[in-house]
């Protein structure tokens, strides 16, 4: 089986359309979704929609969940982010064309995590799959990566971070690199557990500004994928929205 799995899409339409037009030319079987489908972005209904039609599984995340109740442990930039987000959710949700395709009720039946064989699916982590940052140098942390890997089947895949890698109980991080003007880097799963974060569609924070998936081909195989897509389109976007910081826009262009 091959699925691609996206995560943190925060709202960015332009990087949406961008990473299903290429996982449409990867001939997958089914496209899941890691969670943070809205939040800091200018388009959150239209991507909640596409999700919608487009993912098989879709978990939930910490910007959605507070986009629908009081959101706690954000930042003031963020918090007003996450309120503009609800605004436009209810806004969309008033409408009489849209009373049977809601939103809220989307964001409200999405699940915490996805089991598939070895597999689990999750927003953060294995053991807080809703909030729990799993970063690189983690490592360095050996309680906490005995015990998330205590709980990990076999592989676990999240998001979160935005931060693309796999990790290994050694434990190691790898980082998986594409140079400019190339698409694609892809490792073999190890024999052991491994969690492996996909990246961000919407807002990369690993210094590279294209969007990054991942298809996993038979539980064997992982490939990262980085999309360019006109962030400047999705930039001025924010910029003309006074309740989004300007920063949330100008961030896209950096991969920050």
């Amino acid at each position: 089986m091959k699925r691609a799995i996206i995560s943190d899409v925060h709202g960015n339409l332009e990087a949406l359309q961008a990473v299903l037009e290429d996982i449409d030319r990867q001939a997958v079987d089914a496209v899941y979704c890691l969670g943070d489908v809205v939040g800091y972005g200018p388009n959150p209904c239209e991507c909640v929609k596409l999700v919608q039609d487009r993912c098989s599984v879709v978990i939930l995340g910490n910007h959605d969940q507070g986009a629908l109740f009081d959101p706690e442990g954000f930042n003031s930039g963020a918090e007003r982010a996450i309120r503009w987000t609800r605004n436009q959710i209810e806004l969309h949700d008033r409408l009489p064309r849209n009373s049977g395709t809601r939103v809220a009720d989307f964001l409200g039946e999405m699940a915490r995590n996805h089991v598939d064989g070895e597999a689990l699916f999750v927003h953060g982590s294995a053991r807080r799959p809703l909030d729990e940052y799993v970063f690189p140098e983690d490592i360095y942390n050996p309680l906490k990566m005995e015990f998330l890997f205590e709980l990990v089947p076999r592989f676990c895949f999240q998001g979160h971070t935005h931060i693309p890698g796999m990790f290994t109980t050694s434990p190691e991080f790898i980082a998986p690199v594409v140079p400019a003007g190339e698409t694609e880097v892809a490792f073999d799963l190890p024999a052991g557990k491994a969690m492996v974060n996909v990246g961000s569609v919407g807002q990369p924070r690993d210094e590279d500004p294209r969007s990054c998936y991942v298809i996993l081909e038979d539980a064997k195989r992982v490939r990262f994928r980085r999309i360019a897509y006109p962030f400047e389109t999705t930039r001025r976007k924010i910029h003309a929205i006074a309740d989004l910081d300007n920063f949330l826009g100008d961030r896209l262009a950096q991969g920050k």
